[in-house]
């Protein structure tokens, strides 16, 4: 079994987390079901559940959202950044975002 953890940033916030809170109840129920398929089936996970961005960046694809994770250390996943998808590609600037938050946490290692 993998472990799932999420991006908490120097202040102590979880944004993943947040955005997934503030969801309505059904995404969030497909959002649990996402992580449990990720975190029982890790690497061996495929499309339509998930879907390779850049290098070692992923996305989970759970209905409209996207959450944005990769692979760390210790068959360990970080959740890094969540947004819903409004269109058939997702915005740079989000994927950006998760790149930005992976890099600092490669850093720190």
């Amino acid at each position: 079994m993998w472990k799932i953890v999420f991006y908490v940033d120097h202040r102590g916030k979880c944004p993943p987390l947040e955005f997934i809170e503030g969801l309505p109840v059904m995404d969030q129920a497909r959002i649990r079901n996402a992580l449990r398929l990720l975190q029982e089936f890790g690497t061996n996970l495929s499309m339509p559940h998930v879907k390779k961005i850049k290098a070692k960046l992923w996305e989970l694809r759970p209905g409209g959202i996207r959450l944005f994770y990769f692979a760390h250390i210790s068959q360990q996943f970080v959740i890094l950044h969540g947004c819903r998808k409004q269109s058939r590609k997702i915005p740079e600037r989000e994927i950006a975002v998760a790149l930005r938050r992976m890099r600092s946490l490669l850093n720190e290692v």
